[in-house]
Order: C-alpha cells, then structure tokens, then sequence
C-alpha cells in the first residue's frame, strides 16, 4: 500500500514540490493536510524511516552544479555485490542500481568540472576492475517534476531555466547543508542557516532565487516509488536518429507513464540516445506501457532495449565540490 492514511498519501503525494519556503513550514503544510506541526514532522518522520521517503528538501537541476554523468558498467555477475559495494563508497556517486541488461550497473557520479569526473570515473573503473562507460546528459525533455502516486502519471509542470548562475562560498555552504534535507525542528530553514553561516531570510530568499532561475528543479518531499508499490521501474531506450531525436523525445515526454525523459551522450557499443523512465506496480504494465508510447510517438521501428531495474543499492542526493575544496551537495 502507498500510504494507510489520507494524510500520508497528502504528505507524499502533494508536497513533492511546492512545499512552503516560509519560516515555519511544517505548520504551513500542517494547515493544509489539517494536523499540527508537531504531528506533520512526526508524520513525515515516520514515512522517512520506513523508507518511503529520501528527504525533504532541495533537488538540483541537472548541470547546474558542477559536473555529472549517467554511468555504467558490464559486471561479472557474480562480482556485482562485491563492485556495488566499491562504487558506492565513492562519495560523488548517488543513484546506483543493477538492471537487466550485459550493462548491468548503473550509476551517476557527480563532481565540481568535467575534468574532476573523468578522473572520479577512472578511479572507478581502476578500483573494479570494470571500467564505465559515461553518457551525460545532452538534452532534457522531462527531468523530475513530480509523480502522481494515484495514478502513475507525471504532474504537468513547465521546465524552464535561465543561465546557469555563479555560486558564492555561501552559496556552496548552503547546498552542502542541504544535502540531507530538512532538519526535524520547527524552524529547519533558520537551522540550515546557522550550518551555512546565514540567516533564516538569506536562506529563504536564496531558495526562492534558485527555484526562479531553475538552479533547482523543485523543493518538497522526494519519494522512493519503488517502497510506495511502484515497483517494476524500466529505463526505456531508442537508437534514434540525431535528426529525430529531439522531436521524438519531445513528443514522448508529453506523453502519461514516463516520469524521465532525456537525449543522452552514446558510446561505442552503446547505441542509444534517447532515455525514458517508466514506473508501474507491475512488469506486464510496464511492458504494455512501453508498446503503447512506442506506437503513439513513432518510436517502433527504432532498435532499443528495456532495463528493468531489480537491486537498488544506493540513492540519495549528488555530492560536488564547490571552490577551493569547499564541499557541497
């Protein structure tokens, strides 16, 4: 079950952006779900350690903080539990799941340039045994902008950022400060400033500042569908033509069932450039889903592949480093 509650479900399914910046927003979202502040944080506290929820907070946009890529590795499947274990510990690695296919672990690693993710990858492949293949992100269709627990479709909400802005060091210190979400007292964003040398209104207008020039995709509640029953997840994929592929990935993006959907940098036995992620409570669901957008967008005469995700192993948010060694999220 997603959630026993209609609170929960309301917490889960209804603050996963927009989630107030307001001195004290567990009561401003308290006075939506109808309990107290108290019984918000409690409420959320317990979805978080039941696994249904990472955090609370910031999720970045894609290239804007340093450097990241799409990674994966074709790993002896005896080895996988033992090389799992290894690129997880790397601290610029966040999402890193084992799918179905001779490419069978998948990662993203992020770090502060390009240069400093070319090494991070190579260490990698040094440290395994297995070196990765890298396939950034070139153009974005539909990157994290909500999902509806009901019903499996995407929120519908535009993408659009202006140009990538310069951090302060205080800037660095706040997105490192925020990479394990809210703190669980009453006033987390005046808490989030003492931990960045700031005070609670910097912090609020900061975040605002970010959600306006697309610094940050949204800020609320961030899921984990596998634990909320969504759990048959397949990273669908096409070999596109160059030509096509950015209005194909258009049209698929528009499209109920994918919750991801992005042009991708191929390798040389890597063929596929366009990527879309569909979740659903069941593989045969998720297989007729495929079918259908495939046919609807004109995408079925392409080659592709279905990688069902079966292990997670690590998810959580980027880590980068900021100037001068500065850490950061």
């Amino acid at each position: 079950m997603i959630a026993a509650d209609p609170r929960d479900f309301q917490l889960l399914n209804d603050f996963q952006r927009g989630f107030p910046l307001a001195p004290e927003p567990w009561a401003a979202v308290g006075a939506q779900v109808g309990c107290s502040a108290e019984e918000t944080m409690a409420r959320l506290a317990c979805l978080r350690n039941a696994g249904k929820i990472s955090r609370v907070g910031a999720v970045f946009a894609p290239r804007r903080l340093g450097a990241s890529t799409l990674a994966a590795m074709a790993v002896p499947v005896d080895e996988l539990p033992r090389v799992a274990r290894i690129v997880s510990a790397f601290a610029g690695v966040n999402h890193n799941y084992r799918r179905e296919h001779c490419y069978n672990l998948w990662f993203v690693a992020s770090a502060h340039d390009e240069a400093a993710l070319a090494a991070l990858l190579d260490e990698m492949g040094a440290a395994t045994g297995c070196p990765p293949i890298a396939l950034p992100l070139l153009e974005e269709f539909h990157i994290d902008l909500g999902f509806d627990l009901a019903n499996g479709r995407r929120t519908r909400h535009a993408t659009s950022a202006g140009p990538r802005q310069p951090l302060s060091d205080a800037d660095w210190r706040l997105v490192d400060a925020l990479h394990d979400g809210l703190p669980w007292v009453a006033r987390p964003f005046r808490a989030l400033g003492h931990a960045a040398g700031l005070g609670e209104d910097a912090v609020l207008a900061t975040l605002k500042r970010w959600l306006a020039d697309g610094t940050l995709r949204r800020f609320g509640v961030v899921v984990r569908h596998r634990d909320l029953g969504w759990q048959a997840n397949a990273m669908c994929v096409w070999a596109v033509p160059e030509a096509q592929v950015s209005a194909l990935g258009h049209a698929l993006a528009g499209q109920d069932g994918v919750s991801l959907c992005y042009r991708r940098r191929t390798a040389p036995d890597w063929p596929y450039n366009l990527f879309c992620m569909i979740h659903g409570q069941s593989r045969p669901a998720v297989e007729a889903r495929r079918a259908e957008l495939a046919d609807a967008v004109g995408l079925a005469a392409f080659p592709h592949a279905v990688l069902f995700s079966t292990d997670c192993y690590k998810q959580c948010g980027a880590r980068y480093q900021g100037p001068q060694g500065l850490a950061a999220a």
